[in-house]
């Protein structure tokens, strides 16, 4: 299974959000009707189910579903680094994850 179906059942399961609205282009707070804490809970569920570490700056670089699945995708190696992501935060992924350096 992908990674970007894997997160729409984590999310549609955990806080009973329609997978109707669980598209690409949804943003995880207004779209979604995400809270931050939960936004940061489904972070959490990735980070150790696949075995990364989100940056705590992650908030700053993502909005959308697309982008989330994304960044888990680059940081596990399954993927090619965003283009959305800044400079910066790439080089912290990088530090603190070793499969994406």
């Amino acid at each position: 299974m992908n990674m970007f179906r894997w997160i729409v059942k984590l999310i549609r399961d955990e806080f009973g959000i329609d997978e109707k609205i669980l598209v690409r282009t949804a943003t995880l707070e207004t779209d979604m009707g995400l809270t931050i804490e939960q936004v940061e809970q489904v972070l959490e569920y990735i980070a150790e189910s696949f075995q990364i570490s989100f940056p705590e700056t992650t908030l700053d670089e993502i909005v959308k579903l697309e982008e989330l699945c994304m960044l888990a995708s680059w940081m596990k190696g399954f993927y090619k680094r965003p283009e959305f992501i800044s400079d910066g935060f790439e080089a912290q992924c990088r530090g603190i994850n070793e499969i994406a350096a």
